[in-house]
């Protein structure tokens, strides 16, 4: 367990960096983060739970997604007191492991049709050559990174979603948690 969890803690700041980086832009430049406007820290967990609840209903199996929160952080180089970025890291085990054999292809299928551009899609370098999907939605201003861990004992999906960055209300303090 402390394993993964220290591999979830590495890969974080990663997977942070592969994310924000993707087509979620409003300007050329691939490398800005896009606005997702003006909220409070509390106000953005509630958005990205509500991302993280659509997607869970997109797998359209029966199983169980772990209990974790969305977590905030650091907006790129901008003012750490005014901006922020909102992230989810969860899991979904099915409740059996055979489902889990088109998960994926269905996603890179039903996604798109919900407002989310596929980024890229295929085996990822790791040594278990995971299939992994990356997908964007400009329009909510969230990334996905989904990741399916075949070889885990039981086999599941791992969501990682992020925000675009937020702005704090005049005012008001970010909340970290």
């Amino acid at each position: 367990m402390k394993t993964k969890l220290g591999a979830i803690a590495l890969t974080l700041p990663i997977a942070l960096t592969i994310l924000t980086g993707c087509g979620m832009t409003d300007t050329k430049s691939s490398d800005d983060i896009p606005s997702s406007g003006i909220s409070t820290s509390s106000d953005a967990a509630d958005d990205i739970k509500k991302v993280s609840s659509e997607l869970y209903n997109l797998i359209g199996l029966q199983g169980k997604a772990s209990d974790t929160g969305p977590g905030v952080k650091e907006c790129g180089g901008k003012d750490p007191e005014k901006y922020f970025q909102m992230f989810h890291s969860w899991s979904f085990t099915p409740a059996s492991s055979e489902q889990l054999g088109g998960a994926m292809t269905r996603l890179k299928t039903d996604l798109p049709e919900h407002g989310w551009n596929i980024a890229d899609y295929g085996p990822d370098s790791s040594r278990n050559k995971n299939l992994s999907l990356t997908a964007d939605n400009d329009k909510k201003k969230f990334s996905v990174k989904i990741v399916h861990r075949a070889k885990d004992d039981p086999p599941n999906l791992n969501f990682f979603v992020v925000s675009g960055c937020y702005q704090i209300p005049d005012g008001q303090e970010i909340e970290q948690f």
